[in-house]
């Protein structure tokens, strides 16, 4: 099924953004390296922490975002068919939006009047403006989620009784992640944050902010993951001449990520006051389901790989391995994205962890963690994307040229990334303080404590940047000079096509009502507290 100009064109727009964006984020985050290696100086004008909101907001958020959106559009168009007229008008309404939010916070950070870093926590207050740039970006995704959920609903109404694709399947799952996630965000900036900013109230309930916010922090996460579960579940098998392991398998496990990655929020807050520990404890035990369903993915992918290698002839314990397309740059910067989700889903171990989380807390051991999730894992996942999905919407190939500079990008940045990330991660053990200038920290100078340390990050950074620079190069290419002609779109076949998927796996309310019982359970009596309890005043802490 070929993908309708009209919409490759609402798919294409999107990535022109996510990539512009990325680009734009890495010179941000390299300033910040050479700042904290006290390798450079910002002018008076420039505020560190306004590259630090920068460089987070836009990967966290603007990257993902549109990127995702793309890549839903085009996947959906192909497995489920053509977007009406109507949903093709609210992918473009969520567009608008988005950019409208996205340009009107860009402006904010640059007037110094946002400079709060991308998870905006009080008391740090923005421009009011602010917040309502991140309204406009939220609602803008409601309209690319309705268009997607739609499209399904469609299909299934003109396909009873047949199995739903399995591409759409999973959009429709990270979908429904996503808006039962943004709820916390929503009710924060709605009810919180655009009051306070506005001088309607002059208090803030902080510990309420906050733990709205990872309520939503937390799944925000899954929803840079699962997109790339698709590619590993569904495309990379047809790429290396595999087929999907089990569906059944898959879509349980999408199932089980919208349950266990919602309610967990108050491990990213084990060490704040105003919280019980039973209630933590609690949802940390949820945070540690989630690693079933990882084990389940890793299960089945790498089963993908050894049935694969061993058709193409590998023999032995591990002939297989050595079958796989190596030179493939569609195969390697997925297969590298997985490997790099092994020490990064460690880390997140730790990190949820009551004794653990204490030695790492508040130190660049965190952001080495979000490093290796988002810009390792999902970035370069989402660079193996690129590499066929922008020549296929465009009607050009993937070149032998264009595929040998995609794996020099790719290992490179692989390479940058465990650099950078390495440092973090060491340093962070060893106390390296989180979210400073470097300058001084309790009175002491620690840019000598750190330096090495600082230096290998500025290293995987300027790395990084140059991969960068590599990736919009050759997408430049792949979208404008290639040759014309027909990059396949790889959505690979199941390995047992008459097995039978349970309807249950379907049952959205089912599912839905699960997650909001869990919900219900891990926050009611937590937020009810925290609301009880508050310090003086009618909303809780006053901001000065």
């Amino acid at each position: 099924m070929k993908i309708s100009q009209l919409d490759a064109r609402l798919s294409l727009v999107h990535f022109y953004v996510a990539f512009g964006s990325i680009l734009f984020a890495g010179l941000l985050g390299l300033v910040q390296t050479l700042v904290r290696s006290e390798l450079i100086t910002l002018p008076s004008w420039l505020n560190y922490y306004q590259i630090l909101t920068g460089h987070g907001v836009i990967m966290a958020l603007v990257f993902t975002t549109y990127f995702i959106f793309g890549f839903f559009y085009a996947s959906v168009a192909k497995s489920a068919g053509e977007f009406t007229n109507k949903q093709r008008k609210a992918g473009w309404v969520g567009f608008w939006l988005l950019t409208i939010g996205l340009i009107l916070a860009a402006v904010m950070i640059a007037l110094n009047e946002a400079t709060v870093l991308y998870t905006f926590y009080a008391p740090l207050q923005a421009s009011p403006f602010f917040y309502i740039a991140l309204a406009l970006i939220i609602i803008g995704t409601y309209f690319g989620a309705y268009a997607v959920i739609s499209r399904y609903r469609l299909w299934k109404k003109e396909h009873p009784g047949e199995k739903t694709p399995l591409l759409a399947y999973m959009a429709v799952a990270t979908l429904v992640l996503w808006l039962i996630a943004t709820i916390g965000v929503v009710a924060a900036v709605l009810f919180q944050f655009l009051p306070w900013a506005f001088g309607w109230t002059d208090t803030i309930n902080v510990a309420l902010t906050r733990t709205l916010f990872w309520y939503f922090g937390h799944p925000l996460v899954y929803f840079w993951l699962l997109p790339a579960y698709m590619a590993w579940y569904v495309m990379v098998p047809k790429i290396i001449g595999g087929k999907i392991f089990s569906d059944q398998l898959a879509r349980f496990s999408f199932v089980l990520f919208i349950l266990f990655s919602i309610p967990v929020g108050f491990h990213h807050q084990l060490l704040e006051s105003g919280i019980s520990e039973g209630w933590k404890f609690f949802q940390v035990i949820l945070t540690f389901a989630v690693i079933l369903p990882s084990l389940m993915t890793a299960f089945a992918l790498f089963s993908t790989f050894e049935i694969a290698g061993r058709q193409k002839g590998g023999k032995g314990l591990f002939g297989w391995f050595k079958k796989l397309p190596w030179g493939d740059v569609r195969f390697l910067a997925p297969f590298l994205g997985m490997l790099i989700f092994i020490p990064a889903g460690a880390g997140g171990i730790i990190n949820a962890s009551h004794q653990l989380n204490q030695i790492v807390h508040n130190t660049v051991w965190v952001t080495g963690h979000f490093h290796i999730t988002v810009g390792g894992t999902v970035a370069v996942t989402f660079f193996g994307i690129s590499y066929w999905i922008i020549p296929h919407l465009k009607g050009r190939i993937l070149t032998k040229k264009m595929n040998k500079i995609g794996i020099y990008q790719t290992v490179l940045w692989a390479v940058g990334m465990g650099i950078m990330s390495s440092a973090m991660h060491i340093s962070g053990l060893l106390g390296n303080p989180r979210r400073t200038q470097m300058t001084s920290y309790n009175g002491h100078e620690v840019a000598s404590s750190w330096g090495a340390y600082e230096m290998a990050h500025a290293v995987g950074g300027s790395l990084l940047v140059i991969s960068l620079v590599l990736f919009v190069i050759v997408l430049i290419n792949l979208a404008y000079f290639a040759p014309k002609g027909n990059e396949e779109f790889p959505i690979a076949e199941e390995l047992n096509p008459t097995q039978q998927t349970p309807n249950w796996l379907e049952n959205w309310k089912l599912w839905i009502g699960i997650v909001f019982a869990l919900i219900f359970i891990a926050y009611t009596l937590p937020i009810i507290d925290i609301i009880n309890n508050s310090p003086p005043g009618s909303s809780g802490f006053k901001y000065w």
